[in-house]
């Protein structure tokens, strides 16, 4: 008797508790500055690339040019000409290990642009589950097997209303939310919405948008040309699918 009193106990304290949840991505597209520190991010990734493409275009001229006066080179110049391509490459990678390596230049410029709009968020989510007495508010753009949510708990709107009180946001009324198709083992929402396993943007991370390059290599007194493989990297910011 005494375990079935504790067993009910716990089940009805259980029920008893608040959820909610909240769409981070919603929140956040409808927050003028952290979309203009997207466009800020992207204009920067897209300069600092094309400095880093100039880069290596130059060091596959040097390249060509060195093929094809090398057989007329004396010793002494072919060496001095191998040097300045390894020389060329070197500064190349390093350039883009300073603008996207692990905590490059966009890393810290993320960091600097995104990172305050994340902790106001969090914070008002915080203080909200507090004064309302939630015991879990979900992120249904975090990536969590979240597969039905009815919209009438839903906190975005309250989230983005609190938040406007420290910084702009968007009018409730001119507040948009994107729908997506998903699968059915993603599930969907009583509003008929997709739910996006996508979450906030995570600073703490690097951003994986360095090019990877190829680049030549001296061997046995002559320049090698290995293939390369320079890719665009996705904007910063964005969430891969």
């Amino acid at each position: 008797m005494i375990l079935t009193a504790l067993v009910l106990t716990g089940f009805i304290s259980g029920y008893g508790q608040k959820y909610a949840y909240v769409d981070t991505d919603y929140i956040l597209n409808n927050i003028p500055e952290y979309t203009d520190a997207q466009a800020l991010l992207n204009d920067l990734s897209a300069q600092w690339q094309k400095e880093i493409e100039a880069k290596f275009q130059e060091i596959d001229k040097l390249y060509k040019d060195y093929q094809a006066e090398s057989i007329l080179l004396p010793e002494d110049l072919k060496k001095q000409r191998e040097n300045e391509i390894i020389q060329k490459e070197k500064e190349a990678k390093d350039l883009q290990k300073k603008r996207f390596g692990k905590e490059g230049d966009l890393y810290k410029k993320r960091i600097e642009l995104v990172e305050p709009i994340q902790e106001k968020i969090f914070t008002a989510i915080q203080d909200m589950a507090i004064t309302r007495n939630y015991a879990f508010i979900f992120d249904k753009a975090g990536g969590s097997s979240l597969l039905f949510a009815d919209a009438k708990y839903d906190l975005s709107d309250d989230i983005l209303d609190e938040i406007g009180t420290v910084m702009q946001t968007v009018r409730r009324e001119n507040r948009t939310r994107e729908t997506t198709e998903i699968s059915k083992s993603q599930g969907t929402s009583t509003s008929g919405q997709a739910m996006p396993a996508q979450g906030m943007p995570q600073s703490r991370t690097g951003t994986g948008t360095g090019t990877q390059q190829g680049g030549t290599q001296m061997q046995q007194g002559g320049v090698q040309q290995q293939g390369t493989d320079r890719t665009t990297p996705p904007p910063p910011g964005e969430k891969k699918k």
